[in-house]
């Protein structure tokens, strides 16, 4: 008989160090929900199991909303609801998220065991993570970069007009790192080949969503000088479909993906189709990149630096030791 749970969760926000932008907007803070699924254990005490998402105004999410629809399911987890139903109970998207990887903190948890052997899988490694730069005139992106320079991997966010200028001034600022640039769906058709030359001239490795997610086919009838990623144009399994000729990545986030259980899933899905693997994160804590670290293992690259870009992290988080990310402890998850 599947165990009675309780099912917990709050909004939490985490100031940003200095500020945020791409070419959405910015922003100062980190709102962020925190699920918290519980039973009782044998002594009685009980045993709780935590996850974090990030909603996200791309996908029409709220804080007030994605909190809404996890405390919705509080009836359904007293009658049995598992992590496997909640699946199809649930659409992809943060709610289910936060669910999902509370409940592998909790299984793992009352197995009193970690994550990876609960998974039969190797204890992860250490990773190199991709600190970002955040969008800006080139002068200040340039300035950032060069309090950086010292990173392996910079992801350097775009937003269109003056990118080129962009490009060229970080990597002048940057000369021995590996960049790749993220712009969030703001170049456009008529502007996409200028953009990708530019790039390829500053010797940049990988570009993110370059076109609008529905607006991205021109990205098959041109030469990619670069590897082009999708994120925006996929969440799941679901959206895999057709991408192969317009992208030659997938960027997973556990955010759209709605919990690690379809991340794992999608990411073998997505290497037997052919595509790199990056594996990306909202602004968050160390909390909501834990349960990420399970998938960054495969990945050719990560980016996993929400903690790093904010003004405090919370108790137990990742360590970081320059852009070297570690695998969580017990005490934060799984």
């Amino acid at each position: 008989m599947t165990p009675s749970l309780t099912v917990a969760a709050r909004i939490e926000r985490w100031p940003i160090a200095g500020g945020f932008a791409i070419s959405r907007g910015a922003k100062t803070e980190a709102v962020v929900i925190v699920a918290e699924v519980s039973r009782q254990g044998l002594n009685g005490k009980a045993i709780i199991g935590r996850g974090e998402c990030v909603p996200y105004a791309r996908y029409n999410e709220t804080p007030e909303g994605t909190l809404a629809a996890i405390l919705s399911l509080q009836d359904a987890f007293r009658s049995g609801l598992d992590r496997q139903a909640l699946q199809s109970r649930m659409s992809p998207g943060a709610a289910r998220n936060a669910l999902d990887c509370a409940l592998w903190d909790l299984e793992a948890r009352v197995a009193e065991t970690r994550i990876w052997d609960l998974l039969g899988r190797p204890e992860p490694r250490p990773l190199t993570t991709a600190y970002t730069i955040s969008l800006g005139t080139p002068q200040a992106m340039a300035e950032a970069t060069a309090k950086a320079a010292h990173r392996p991997l910079l992801k350097i966010k775009l937003g269109g007009d003056g990118d080129e200028a962009r490009i060229a001034a970080v990597r002048k600022a940057a000369p021995a790192s590996e960049l790749i640039v993220d712009a969030n769906e703001a170049w456009t058709e008529a502007d996409l080949e200028r953009h990708l030359a530019a790039c390829a001239d500053a010797g940049v490795t990988m570009i993110e969503q370059p076109l609008p997610a529905g607006q991205d086919q021109a990205l098959a009838r041109i030469k990619r000088p670069v590897a082009v990623c999708a994120d925006e144009s996929v969440h799941d399994r679901a959206s895999l479909g057709g991408l192969r000729e317009r992208y030659d990545a997938i960027n997973i986030k556990l955010d759209k993906t709605g919990g690690l259980t379809e991340a794992l899933a999608m990411a073998e899905a997505a290497r037997a189709l052919g595509f790199d693997l990056m594996v990306g994160c909202m602004v968050a804590t160390s909390l909501a990149m834990a349960p990420a670290m399970m998938i960054a293992q495969g990945a050719r690259v990560v980016d996993l630096d929400g903690p790093l870009l904010l003004a405090k992290d919370r108790d137990n988080g990742l360590r970081y030791d320059g852009s070297m990310v570690y695998p969580p402890d017990a005490g934060l998850w799984g």
